[in-house]
């Protein structure tokens, strides 16, 4: 392994990692708090590049193109929490259905499967062509301050009445339709809250890379749930704080992307990755299991048969 080749690459990973942690936390929306593992994932991160790409090619301000890129993320996120609503159609299989309908769609908006954008011809936050320079426009300076601001907004309104209400949804629906909570209501907008990130990062993720490409989702759910689970796995014993739990999501994409360039340098053969990925997060999932079956003590069983005897 050449570690030069390691080390030089470390800053693309750690870039990639917190670009695609933002869309991780839109998962962590979804998967922890509604309860849901929305497959809508795979065609709004695309639906945000799509509409971002477009409209810097078309002249518009990098601050609305990115706008419109999260609403049309939110729009894409109201439409899975419609079809399970209205039609009852179940959570996973509404995702699917959206993301084949943004998949016709983002052809659309793109006119053909690729689009590319020039750093040197339009006004971007971010590009791979700054990634290993000292200054401010560095892609892990701006990810880092967009993440913090991020987290910073959504820690504030899961605090509010309407945040616990789609929290207490996810973890109790029956319960929070006993207490009066419109749950309904609730996962179409923490469906719509998380595609909204989602499409941001797909945002970000295109002016990085110079292009949006119809298939550049596909496979992100499984990134989005692995960032998720290494974090939990990870820092869920001092992480306790709902907006740490959030910074620990962002640190398990940074932490997915160094093991994966570690993977490659030492020879892996790239087109196995999605196998690697999907090992990763199986092994993760499994963790939780495996500590609970071989490694717990157990002194809790030993008590409760001592009183019942």
């Amino acid at each position: 392994m050449n570690m030069i080749d390691l080390l030089s690459s470390l800053p693309g990973a750690v870039a990639q990692g917190l670009i695609w942690g933002i869309m991780a936390v839109g998962v962590y929306i979804t998967y922890k708090l509604l309860d849901i593992a929305d497959l809508t994932v795979d065609g709004s991160i695309c639906t945000g590049a799509a509409v971002c790409t477009m409209m810097l090619l078309s002249g518009r301000s990098l601050w609305l193109a990115m706008l419109c890129a999260v609403a049309a993320g939110l729009l894409a996120g109201v439409v899975t929490g419609l079809l399970h609503i209205w039609l009852g159609i179940p959570p996973i299989l509404a995702g699917i259905l959206t993301q084949m309908t943004l998949w016709s769609v983002n052809l659309k908006i793109m006119g053909k499967a690729n689009q590319a954008i020039n750093v040197d011809k339009y006004n971007l936050l971010i590009s791979l062509r700054w990634v290993k320079e000292f200054a401010l426009h560095n892609p892990i300076v701006m990810i880092i301050i967009v993440t913090a601001v991020l987290i910073g907004i959504l820690y504030w309104f899961f605090g509010t009445e309407l945040g616990c209400a789609i929290r207490a949804t996810g973890s109790n629906p029956a319960m929070s339709r006993a207490q009066g909570i419109n749950t309904n209501f609730n996962i179409v907008l923490g469906l719509a809250v998380s595609n909204g990130l989602v499409a941001l990062s797909g945002a970000l993720l295109s002016q990085y890379q110079g292009f949006a490409d119809v298939g550049m989702g596909r496979g992100a759910i499984v990134i989005g749930l692995a960032a998720v689970i290494i974090g939990e796995a990870l820092f869920s014993r001092i992480f306790h704080n709902f907006a740490l739990k959030m910074v620990s999501v962002s640190l398990g994409a940074i932490i997915y992307y160094i093991v994966i360039q570690l993977v490659l340098t030492l020879g892996f053969d790239a087109n196995l990755l999605k196998l690697l990925s999907a090992s990763v997060v199986a092994v993760f999932l499994a963790v939780p299991y495996w500590k609970g079956k071989y490694f717990s003590k157990p002194v809790k069983k030993a008590k409760e048969d001592a009183k019942n005897a």
